[in-house]
């Protein structure tokens, strides 16, 4: 996935970062990779790769991907909502598992939802990984397309402006960074499969200890 992302951005630059920032409001695809990859690009950190012709490397380029990636963070996220909305429950018991939003996901967002109420959807469109499946369980919860859209507005500047800042200012790391990724990955799941070990063992001894 990080090849293909880096991939697109540098040969489509603003276009694909709108087409993947639009897709991962929906679909979790890496929109944290679109915005560091594409922050790193606007610095002039990655050689020979630009955001598109005419757009030199500076200020303005960092102002272009932020403004791209919000954009299409917010036709995705009312892609998303409009899903959801039209779908409701139905949707999700026939299609969820093809759009990653399983009765699961679905119980995490709605006490999510509880959790934060009004701003629920805005804290998680700025949430890196959270912000992937915000869209649709807020159609399906009803939420005004109005705060929808203001949430999304909200949350993804946040997102945008952080994550690509974050790209600028590793700029010429970024080689570097792209590189050594693969153990960070390598560590993240060997890290969630010792937890869910953990959580195991501790679930079988409660239930020993109930049964005893």
């Amino acid at each position: 996935m990080l090849a293909s992302v880096t991939s697109q951005i540098g040969d489509h630059g603003l276009a694909a970062v709108l087409v993947l920032m639009a897709i991962a409001a929906v679909l979790p695809i890496g929109s944290e990779l679109v915005m560091l990859y594409g922050g790193a690009i606007a610095s002039g950190g990655i050689a020979g790769a630009t955001l598109g012709h005419g757009i030199p490397h500076g200020f303005w380029s960092y102002v272009a991907i932020v403004f791209t990636g919000l954009v299409g963070s917010l036709v995705g996220a009312v892609v998303g909502w409009a899903i959801g909305d039209y779908g409701g429950h139905p949707l999700l018991e026939r299609h969820g598992r093809w759009l990653h939003v399983t009765p699961a996901r679905m119980a995490r967002a709605e006490r999510w939802f509880d959790r934060f109420g009004e701003r629920a959807a805005a804290i998680g469109f700025a949430t890196p990984l959270i912000r992937s499946f915000v869209a649709i369980p807020a159609g399906i919860f009803e939420l005004p397309l109005r705060r929808l859209i203001v949430s999304a507005l909200a949350g993804g500047a946040v997102f945008c402006a952080a994550l690509g800042g974050a790209g600028w200012a590793v700029g010429r790391s970024y080689t570097r960074i792209h590189h050594d990724f693969r153990y960070v990955e390598v560590a993240i799941v060997a890290g969630v499969l010792v937890l869910l070990v953990a959580y195991g063992l501790i679930r079988r001894r409660g239930s020993t200890m109930k049964v005893g």
